[in-house]
């Protein structure tokens, strides 16, 4: 009788295993530009990410499992909705699931839409089967869009609409801080006083940080106020980051309580960060590059 080896599960080499990275998501700008009759609000931001954020990996199974693990695995339970798992069966697919967390829950810089992208990028890599259609993507989330290919873009709609940007944007680097606390989004935006505001302003020929930093100061976070008002620590973290030597300027990412600095160069975003981790031990602390 002929042998017949045992398929692997998804038709996976049993030896394969793979990790995606999932950077961090950061708003410079973000203006609310309206409000759609089922509740959505319409966005206009510039987004970033920057080389500091979670790890997916995946490796074959008969079923689909997650487990998470570090810094910041305590502050997440696997739950049945987590966006990992959702992502997984999206693709429809089996695997043993590992969440390396490093970046703070609920935190306004994308972690877990950032995780989920991760997750779909590394199962179709590793299945060969296509990314799912556009409006199953958005149906996992708003953010899910811009974070399944992490690169400089203009974000609007409710998040489905990317634009490159006109120009590429000058190297630069972000401390990022969050005081430990979260705030709930559906909270900031109904604390919102406007919905109609101004869009941004058109994205010129950056030739600097300096200049990026400039363009920024110019443009808002509309959703900053309602969360300032909503937890007060947000405009400490700001200004522990503004008087850091070298900061160019200081802002929330999307709805908090993440906020980031802007510095020229990679030494002053590292002394930056390790003075605010000295002064604020229980903050979450980062420096970064801006991913080009």
């Amino acid at each position: 009788m002929p042998f017949w080896p045992r398929k692997a599960p998804n038709r996976w080499p049993m030896w394969r295993m793979a990790t995606e990275f999932a950077p961090a998501k950061v708003n410079l700008a973000l203006h609310v530009t309206g409000q759609r009759a089922d509740g959505y609000h319409l966005l206009d931001s510039l987004v970033v990410f920057a080389d500091t954020g979670d790890r997916i990996s995946a490796e074959p199974a008969d079923t689909l499992s997650l487990a998470i693990i570090g810094p910041q695995a305590a502050a997440l339970t696997v739950a049945d909705d987590n966006l990992c798992l959702r992502a997984a069966r999206a693709m429809g697919a089996k695997a043993s699931l590992t969440l390396e967390k490093h970046l703070p829950v609920a935190s306004g810089i994308g972690g877990g839409s950032a995780d989920a992208a991760a997750t779909l990028r590394l199962l179709s890599r590793l299945t060969g089967q296509p990314l799912p259609d556009a409006a199953t993507v958005l149906a996992l989330g708003a953010d899910l869009p811009v974070c399944l290919t992490p690169r400089p873009v203009r974000m609007s709609g409710i998040g489905e609409t990317l634009t490159p940007l006109p120009h590429a944007l000058p190297p630069a680097w972000l401390v990022l801080v969050n005081p430990g606390q979260a705030v709930a989004t559906p909270q900031v935006f109904k604390a919102l006083s406007r919905r109609d505001n101004t869009p941004l302003q058109a994205l010129p020929k950056l030739r600097s940080a300096a200049e990026l930093a400039a363009w920024i100061a110019m443009q808002r976070n509309d959703l900053e106020v309602p969360a300032l008002f909503l937890l007060p620590d947000i405009a400490r973290v700001k200004a522990a980051l503004t008087m850091q030597p070298g900061c160019l300027m200081s802002r929330m990412s999307g709805s908090g309580a993440t906020c980031f600095g802007l510095f020229a160069d990679p030494l002053a975003a590292h002394a930056a960060a390790h003075a605010i981790r000295q002064a604020q031990p229980l903050w979450w602390v980062a420096d970064a590059a801006i991913l080009p």
